[in-house]
């Protein structure tokens, strides 16, 4: 399409609409003598009459009927692609989706959400929890929450939480039947309670790190879940030993529901960040990044509140 010709369509459409020059040229802003020359070069150029004139009406001839039922689907598009553009514009508006896990929607999201949308009404947030690394631009996400170590280089990553750590817990009841492991060799000759991730098919790795050198002991037991609530009342039971995030366990360990063992060899985990794939972000999002910053909330990350533990899929997961 030429330079130009578009503007004639439009003129035409809308004249047609009308039935009058002078509120089509209302409308859009020319003159009725620049409506009158656009529509009779559209004519020249496509060689049929297309608009009926009289000195008292205006009304489209068949040929410009059958032109104006085929441009007005697609001067409906452009008009409703322009409108979509106002979510790149002015105060925050439109629909943000998010993909995360169940920590952090309950930890990142769950804290901030209520009064962010409170003070923004015209955004609305979808959330999607699932522990599987998402491609963003492939599955229609704005953005995502993961922990840092999970974030491809080529997105743009924001912090939203602080450093954590995985630890082993046990119950009391059972450490009355089993010594405490002194190092990570010592799982070996525990019951642990192992992960697997539904997503892969892989367990959850236990990892430590004590003076530069890195322990990835075996871990075998009675219990292979893939629930993490299930997994919690099981570590909770006695059933044997956990590897849980350092914030789901606080409750329980300040209750004496649960005790920690290998503190030193409990490194911390990369904090959670939301990312997204372009600097080009609307402002609904970018108003929900502000509010999810980490400098800005306090506290930073509330406590776990007994939720069931959730770990997002990791790629360096066990196989069978």
């Amino acid at each position: 399409m030429k330079r130009g010709e578009f503007d004639d369509l439009m003129a035409f459409a809308t004249i047609a609409r009308t039935r009058s020059f002078t509120r089509a040229a209302a409308d859009l802003g020319v003159s009725p003598s620049a409506l009158s020359h656009a529509i009779r070069g559209l004519e020249l150029r496509v060689g049929v009459q297309l608009l009926a004139r009289t000195t008292r009406s205006v009304a489209p001839t068949p040929a410009g009927e059958r032109l104006l039922s085929s441009l007005d689907p697609a001067l409906r598009e452009v008009e409703t692609g322009l409108d979509a553009l106002s979510d790149w514009r002015g105060d925050p508006s439109g629909s943000v989706r998010i993909t995360t896990f169940q920590f952090a929607a309950y930890t990142v999201l769950g804290p901030v959400l209520p009064k962010f949308l409170r003070d923004n009404p015209r955004v609305s947030v979808e959330v999607d929890i699932d522990t599987r690394l998402t491609d963003l631009v492939r599955d229609g996400f704005d953005a995502g929450i993961r922990w840092g170590k999970s974030v491809a280089q080529d997105m743009i990553a924001v912090r939203v939480s602080p450093d954590t750590r995985m630890i082993v817990v046990g119950a009391p009841g059972y450490f009355e039947r089993h010594q405490r492991p002194q190092t990570p060799a010592d799982l070996e000759h525990h019951n642990c309670i192992n992960y697997r991730f539904k997503s892969t098919g892989g367990y959850l790795p236990w990892k430590f790190e004590h003076e530069g050198k890195e322990f990835r002991p075996r871990t075998e037991g009675q219990l292979i879940l893939d629930d993490g609530e299930l997994a919690e009342d099981m570590i909770l039971g006695g059933a044997g030993l956990g590897y849980m995030l350092e914030p789901q366990a606080l409750p329980y360990l300040s209750a004496g529901r649960l005790v920690q063992v290998l503190d030193d060899f409990s490194t911390p985990h990369p904090g959670l960040h939301l990312y997204y794939p372009s600097q080009q972000v609307t402002p609904a999002l970018r108003a929900l990044i502000g509010a999810l910053m980490l400098k800005k909330r306090d506290p930073p990350l509330p406590p776990w509140s007994a939720r069931p533990f959730d770990i997002e899929s990791d790629s360096d997961s066990d196989k069978e």
